[in-house]
């Protein structure tokens, strides 16, 4: 019949969401998609503040070193290649982040390492376990800031050695150097809260 006209063929734009993977997620993002990018950000947001956090000491400069790193990453989401998962190159993006605001301030004593401590039974045990976690919030910050970074990745994160690595820059004999170094110096300064 005419005067019917083919119709036009229609774009159907999928939205980032839960069911697309990292790589899919940041093949978009390299392509400008800013939904995209702002799904992984949101999927690994409570991970890469928690690093920052326990890295920094300080929840608001852990805000800061956050929000800078996203935009980091954001910049430079055209470098991220694939050779690890993308999970493990924001957490190096985060942790340089991090080192740079280390490097401009002078190391603060933490208020408090972990989130959510258990209740204790009496306020004797509460004052004990507040002092003990302030202890070792000094602690950390006393270390330098590879030893810090090396062990928090580890011992909070539970990431393996070679991530470690891929996210620091070091070798795996030098991450487990500064672990080890950085276990060393906190058992002598916590043995007092043994």
């Amino acid at each position: 019949m005419q005067g019917f006209a083919e119709p036009a063929p229609v774009s159907v734009e999928v939205p980032p969401g839960p069911h697309l993977d990292d790589l899919t997620l940041v093949v978009r993002a390299q392509e400008g998609d800013v939904r995209a990018f702002e799904a992984l950000a949101r999927r690994h947001q409570a991970a890469l503040y928690r690093l920052a956090s326990r890295v920094m000491g300080d929840h608001a400069e852990a805000e800061d070193a956050l929000q800078e790193a996203l935009l980091d990453a954001w910049r430079r989401i055209d470098r991220f290649r694939g050779d690890s998962a993308f999970s493990t190159w924001m957490y190096r993006v985060v942790t340089n982040r991090c080192l740079a605001m280390l490097r401009k301030r002078r190391p603060l004593p933490v208020e408090d390492v972990e989130d959510g401590t258990p209740a204790p039974d009496s306020p004797e045990r509460s004052a004990e376990a507040d002092a003990s976690m302030a202890a070792l919030g000094t602690a950390l910050q006393g270390l330098g800031d590879d030893l810090r970074i090396c062990w928090v990745l580890r011992e909070m994160e539970g990431l393996g050695y070679t991530e470690i690595a891929e996210i620091t820059g070091a070798s795996e004999d030098a991450v487990r150097g500064r672990i080890h170094r950085a276990r060393t110096r906190l058992a002598e300064v916590m043995r007092a809260w043994r």
